[in-house]
């Protein structure tokens, strides 16, 4: 797995850029998204929650790094944003009972099947009654570029995701080619699966 402390360590300002992932822009464009709060898992240092907090959503923010989380903290100071931030193992965590959130995103979490079918779980079963899943991720294409997660194990197909929510209203579900401009780490072309889907 890759070393994450390593890499937020190198980037304070940012490994993924400072504006929030487009397609996450897109959804909240909605006219029919209306989340007042939102889970992010894998949030690294911030961008996206911090984006939907300055929105006036209350949001709660993990990632597995402790570098990511610091630097995600000092990165909200600075912006005037408030966000719950928690390091977390994504093997173990659980929201605490009784705790519910209008929309759940997993943007770019990549790492091995087990693992991602858990998260798709935690997500879906963290969301209120009409409460909306954001996915973005690599998709198994992604595997013959050269960006991307080291192990084509950690990619993504659309099948695997309907297959961990076999109770889910999809919205739009997409795989294809779409190009990149967000932070040193994604830029240029890139094969990826969206997901929305909304919980009854």
């Amino acid at each position: 797995m890759p070393d994450w402390d390593s890499k937020y360590a190198a980037a304070p300002d940012g490994l993924f850029g400072r504006e929030p992932n487009q397609y996450l822009r897109e959804i909240a464009a909605r006219s029919d998204f209306a989340a007042r709060s939102a889970l992010c898992l894998a949030d690294g240092d911030g961008r996206n929650s911090r984006w939907l907090a300055l929105r006036g959503v209350r949001v709660c923010a993990l990632d597995s790094s402790a570098v990511a989380v610091r630097n995600a903290l000092a990165l909200d100071s600075a912006a005037g944003a408030t966000v719950e931030r928690i390091v977390a193992d994504f093997e173990t965590w659980r929201p605490a009972a009784g705790q519910a959130f209008d929309a759940a995103l997993l943007i770019y979490f990549q790492g091995p099947a087990a693992l991602r079918a858990r998260a798709l779980r935690v997500a879906w079963d963290a969301l209120a009654p009409g409460g909306w899943l954001v996915v973005e991720a690599f998709a198994k294409a992604q595997s013959a570029r050269a960006r991307g997660p080291d192990s084509p194990e950690h990619l993504y197909d659309l099948a695997e995701i309907t297959a961990a929510l076999p109770d889910h209203g999809v919205l739009e579900a997409l795989a294809g080619r779409i190009l990149l401009d967000e932070g040193r780490r994604h830029q240029g072309e890139a094969e990826v699966v969206r997901f929305l889907a909304a919980k009854a």
